[in-house]
């Protein structure tokens, strides 16, 4: 299953400068909020659980939370995904992989996932 996500990165500065740390904590968890370097950084993780969700076939919802998806970096700062078990379970989730980048006025996620 792939999901991918777009998002302008003009809006994720609007939410942050109006809204501030709280704005973060709407899809982030601490741990999460301390890999934020800017707003651009924070949009690409959005777009990454937005991606998730998709790949899932849910979206954000009730089956889905953006706190069933949480993003960590690897040794090399690369992304990197770790599921809830409510979603390891429920989907039979065997892997999962993650991609961001940035071009321009954009971030984009791209998520692969293998079910059993």
């Amino acid at each position: 299953m792939i999901g991918v996500d777009l998002v302008k990165l003009e809006r994720m500065k609007h939410m942050m400068e109006r809204f501030s740390h709280k704005s973060l904590q709407k899809f982030l968890s601490e741990e999460e909020i301390k890999l934020i370097k800017n707003y651009k950084t924070a949009a690409g993780f959005w777009a990454a659980k937005e991606a998730c969700s998709k790949a899932l076939g849910t979206g954000i919802g009730s089956e889905c939370s953006f706190f069933d998806i949480s993003i960590s970096k690897t040794s090399k700062g690369a992304p990197k995904l770790e599921l809830s078990q409510r979603l390891i379970q429920n989907f039979n989730i065997k892997s999962s992989s993650l991609s961001i980048t940035h071009d321009g006025d954009y971030a984009i996620a791209v998520v692969a996932i293998e079910s059993f």
